[in-house]
């Protein structure tokens, strides 16, 4: 069994980071709290070479990223050199195109193309990876959900998965057994916590419904070898605190598990 490195998901903190000064300020917090795993999503206009700079000057293990469609489609030679200065073997994807999801057969077009984006990646040492919300657990062909046909579908040698265990109890499976699904497919995983009854409320780690203990331990049994927090909305004050908050219940996980 893998003990999963612990960092933070940057779109939790994306208002810090829309200029390079604010991003060193940030990475000097994430340094103090003991944070040196990130995934980078959410970063402001900020030339590559400047990011990977402070990756490098603050010693960050830049596990995953999310990027658009659009330049994975467009721009993929750019996206795999900037992401190789970072160190960085892995791109994701933080949803799939809007009109893609509304047939089985737009989500079937794009698994055809992210395979063919992945099989590309490949070659240059990187992975393509796809983050889930709570939508790709409804039907959409016959008793067939989204995600049946991403994990069904897609070639597992090319498109990997970023699973976020509370949107998986918002789809309504139970997150710890279904990450079994996507065995040896997974870098890194979100752990997300909140309300799942009525309308869906994110909290810090450790305040919500998500059983995240358990969400670990198949972490450790699937050897997936990230866990990143990430947070969205509804900050206990301000989005650093729940930061602390949250990267300290990753650190007890780790703790507990040892």
């Amino acid at each position: 069994m893998t003990m999963p490195k612990i960092g933070v998901q940057l779109y939790t903190l994306r208002r810090f980071i829309q200029t390079y000064e604010e991003t060193e300020k940030l990475f000097v917090f994430l340094q103090d709290i003991g944070v040196n795993v990130i995934q980078i999503s959410g970063i402001g206009p900020i030339e590559p070479e400047k990011v990977a700079h402070l990756v490098d000057k603050y010693g960050m293990d830049v596990c995953v990223t999310h990027k658009g469609f659009d330049r994975m489609q467009n721009d993929l030679a750019n996206l795999i050199k900037e992401h190789k200065m970072m160190g960085c073997d892995a791109i994701g994807i933080g949803s799939m195109p809007g009109e893609s999801r509304k047939t089985a057969q737009g989500v079937r077009d794009f698994i055809k193309e992210a395979n063919d984006i992945g099989r590309r990646m490949k070659k240059q040492g990187m992975r393509f990876n796809y983050h889930n919300h709570a939508f790709e657990f409804e039907k959409i062909d016959g008793d067939k959900t989204i995600m049946d046909l991403l994990l069904e579908e897609s070639d597992p040698e090319v498109f990997g998965f970023i699973p976020d265990v509370y949107w998986i109890q918002v789809g309504g499976e139970n997150p710890a057994k279904f990450l079994e699904r996507m065995k040896g497919r997974v870098k890194v995983c979100h752990f997300k916590d909140g309300e799942i009854t009525g309308f869906p409320m994110i909290t810090e780690l450790g305040f919500g419904e998500v059983d995240l203990n358990a969400c670990f331990k198949a972490c450790m049994k699937l050897d997936i070898p990230y866990i990143v927090y990430e947070q969205d909305n509804n900050f206990d004050e301000d989005e650093l605190k729940s930061t602390r908050v949250s990267f300290k219940c990753l650190e007890k996980l780790v703790d507990e598990n040892s």
